[in-house]
């Protein structure tokens, strides 16, 4: 990562996703790669003909997550470019410097994942929105629930052209159970008459355990009956499509209450994560603590509680200035998460220290795993404005329960403070 000469970077680090941009207008191009690095923090390869693009893709294809593809090109003035590109199975976004209902029947009877006109600058800031979109569905699931499998099949189709990750069931049983094993899934769209359990009962039952805000669901029926939409809407369903529907309309529903979702998330999110490492912020990591102890207090589970302290940080910061403070914080957070089971407590405590609890495993060497935090840590390369500066951090840590869990971080920070007082930059049990 590079910002205001600031480079943190640690060793084994992938590349985001990359897109594949073919343009042969260069300021366009230019502009378009400018959004898409600046404000979503992707990769762009450029190209500019149809020749161009043959050899990147030729060289390895499965670098681009997706393409943004000039319709006109100098060797490929009909669109060739986009039929290449999707043989690839690469999603695709046109540009066109115009647009008429045929052109767009094309767009659509192509798949493209949307089409847009080169008019002025906000439809290239669009441009990089939706791709942006593209790269978050990969982390969204979605269950498709309908008795046809044809129409499964076809609507499973459509959605992975749009990179969500897709579930399919033939009945409301069926995607009960998937969401039992899938919780994170975000998105049901639901046909109405299906065996077993129709649709509206599968609605009913939904929103017995999920909220509108946690999981959107949307109703599907071809079948034309008076109130049908009103009915699922105060069953509990977000929205409602009808059969047969425009393609084009299905993902502007889709994208908008997903989007709502979303929203929800960064408010819940603001309200319990620290604003600069991403972590749980101090007061819900206290929470989870607790909540984690008093599982241990009845003894259904062993934990250990860790206080990790950056070593030397204000001299960083007197030497390289908050701005580098800030990123090296972040860096160790991330390094932190790396190690950290993802079921367990990890969050910001205050200034450089960072608390977690780790629910301890028959023949776990927490020790072991502490350590490996460290070494994370100290693997990372923090360099601003051409000088070199190292993290480290002191761990302490505890498995005695104590009388609280207050009593457990007195008993981390007295280690960590133990850590620091034996040369810094190791892990001290108390």
């Amino acid at each position: 990562m590079t910002k205001d000469g600031i480079q943190i970077q640690r060793r084994g680090d992938n590349a985001a996703g990359t897109v594949l941009v073919v343009e042969d207008s260069r300021a366009l191009q230019g502009l378009l790669s400018s959004y898409l690095n600046g404000l979503y923090g992707l990769k762009t390869v450029a190209t500019n003909s149809l020749a161009e693009t043959r050899a990147q893709l030729a060289t390895g294809p499965e670098r681009f997550f997706c393409a943004v593809l000039d319709l006109n090109l100098p060797d490929a003035p009909n669109g060739e470019v986009v039929d290449l590109v999707q043989q690839y199975g690469i999603p695709v976004i046109v540009l066109t410097a115009s647009i008429d209902a045929a052109r767009r029947q094309i767009m659509i009877s192509k798949r493209v994942v949307d089409y847009f006109v080169k008019r002025n600058l906000s439809e290239i800031e669009h441009v990089a929105h939706v791709v942006n979109r593209l790269w978050e569905n990969c982390q969204m699931k979605v269950l498709v629930v309908d008795d046809s499998r044809s129409f499964r099949t076809y609507l499973q189709s459509l959605l992975g052209s749009y990179r969500y990750q897709t579930f399919v069931a033939g009945n409301g049983k069926e995607a009960l159970t998937l969401l039992t094993m899938h919780p994170d899934i975000s998105l049901v769209i639901t046909d109405v008459n299906m065996p077993e359990m129709d649709g509206l009962v599968l609605i009913e039952t939904i929103r017995r355990q999920y909220r509108r805000e946690d999981l959107v669901v949307i109703g599907m029926s071809d079948v034309a009956k008076p109130g049908l939409s009103a009915l699922l809407l105060k069953a509990g369903a977000n929205d409602f499509i009808a059969k047969p529907f425009q393609v084009e309309e299905l993902f502007c529903r889709v994208t908008q209450n997903t989007n709502m979702i979303n929203y929800v998330r960064q408010l819940r999110q603001a309200a319990t994560l620290d604003f600069l490492t991403g972590l749980a912020n101090r007061r819900h990591t206290l929470e989870l603590g607790e909540a984690l102890y008093a599982q241990a207090r009845h003894g259904d589970l062993a934990i250990a509680l860790a206080m990790v302290d950056a070593d030397h940080f204000k001299l960083i910061n007197d030497r390289f200035g908050h701005l580098v403070g800030d990123e090296a914080l972040k860096a160790i957070a991330s390094a932190l998460r790396q190690t950290w089971p993802d079921t367990d407590v990890l969050g910001r405590y205050g200034g450089e220290e960072f608390l977690g609890l780790v629910t301890l495993q028959p023949g776990m060497d927490i020790a072991a795993l502490f350590e490996q935090a460290r070494a994370e840590v100290a693997a990372i390369d923090l360099i601003a404005d051409g000088q070199r500066a190292a993290l480290t951090v002191s761990i302490g840590f505890t498995t005695e329960l104590g009388n609280s869990l207050i009593q457990m971080i007195e008993r981390a920070d007295n280690a960590a403070y133990q850590a620091k007082a034996e040369g810094r930059n190791r892990v001290v049990r108390q």
